[in-house]
């Protein structure tokens, strides 16, 4: 072996390797499986979208369903497409998320919950200075205080014992780094990560486990209404992005949650925003925990990068003039 190889070993691979041994004693909580089979899965915003691919797919792997979205109808033809699908016969509940008293009406019908999916969400895109205050709070109440509600209706019954459970909350990646016109929206996806972390904090020692999905722009019917009415400057800002398909989403979801993780991305770009974002998020993995030391001061300046390109944008094509000029 020569001396080069040699010093190569002592300089990278050793220091590595007494990295990642470190890793492994502290990274907490501990790894764990979280089976789906047999088990009773209640997804929020169910109907269609993410929710119904998620439901689609948790029936495939042979789940007990229960689906809560407002449409009665969309429900009824969500029901009926799974059953055609799968042959599972799915449990339908409509009623409003805002609403903590049918919440907790529908989650006790249903039955103890081992699946947790909060998938429901709405967006209203608008710069805040002309958003009516309606529509902000509309936005706040759905997306975040409806959590709050599902999880506080759910946890009774997810107390009792057993096999491991899950608590699944989906947010945006408009929930790991603002944009132009999601100000509102990003707020309450924002919100979602502290639930998320202080909740897993709390339950932990229940065995029930956290995970926070980031989803990037997602092929659903609510989606194309939101690229329509956006402001124009944040399709400058997404520029060619081909959203992501509901069932690719469907699937990343799942699998994030059968294994235990905290903080679940959906593709590439969503693995990066995870590093750079990790901040305090729980870890169950030494080797993730050793990807995020090793890469987020990089990501810092890719995402740097990316914030100059954003603020040339907007001062290019802002409604105002801007008072800052980038060299």
């Amino acid at each position: 072996m020569s001396s080069l190889l040699i010093l190569l070993i002592l300089i990278v691979f050793v220091p590595a390797a007494l990295i990642l041994l470190f890793l492994s004693f502290i990274v907490r909580p501990n790894p764990v499986k979280i089976p789906i089979k047999g088990r009773h899965v209640f997804i929020t915003g169910g109907s269609s979208g993410i929710g119904l691919a998620v439901a689609m797919l948790s029936a495939r792997e042979g789940a007990r369903i229960s689906i809560l979205a407002r449409s009665l109808s969309k429900l009824q033809e969500a029901r009926d497409l799974i059953r055609l699908h799968t042959g599972v016969e799915v449990a339908i509940f409509s009623c409003d998320v805002r609403d903590y008293a049918g919440v907790r009406e529908a989650v006790e019908a249903a039955g103890p919950i081992d699946v947790l999916i909060c998938s429901h969400g709405v967006f209203v895109p608008e710069e805040v200075e002309t958003q009516s205050v309606e529509d902000i709070k509309f936005m706040v109440d759905v997306n975040l205080m409806g959590t709050f509600h599902l999880i506080k209706a759910a946890l009774p019954g997810m107390k009792r014992g057993g096999l491991p459970r899950s608590i699944s909350i989906l947010s945006s990646q408009a929930g790991q780094a603002g944009f132009y016109g999601y100000t509102a929206y990003s707020a309450s996806k924002f919100a979602l990560r502290g639930l998320a972390e202080a909740l897993q904090q709390e339950v932990i020692n229940n065995d029930i486990h956290v995970s926070l999905v980031f989803p990037p722009d997602t092929d659903t019917p609510g989606f194309q209404i939101e690229k329509k009415i956006r402001p124009s400057i944040s399709n400058k800002l997404s520029g060619d992005i081909v959203p992501l398909n509901a069932d690719d989403v469907a699937k990343m979801t799942l699998k994030g949650i059968k294994a235990g993780r905290f903080i679940v991305h959906c593709n590439f770009e969503g693995l990066m925003l995870a590093v750079a974002t990790t901040g305090m998020a729980p870890q169950r993995s030494f080797f993730m925990a050793f990807c995020e030391v090793l890469f987020i001061g990089l990501l810092r300046i890719v995402s740097l990068c990316y914030l100059r390109v954003w603020y040339g944008i907007i001062q290019k094509h802002g409604p105002v003039n801007s008072c800052f000029i980038l060299p």
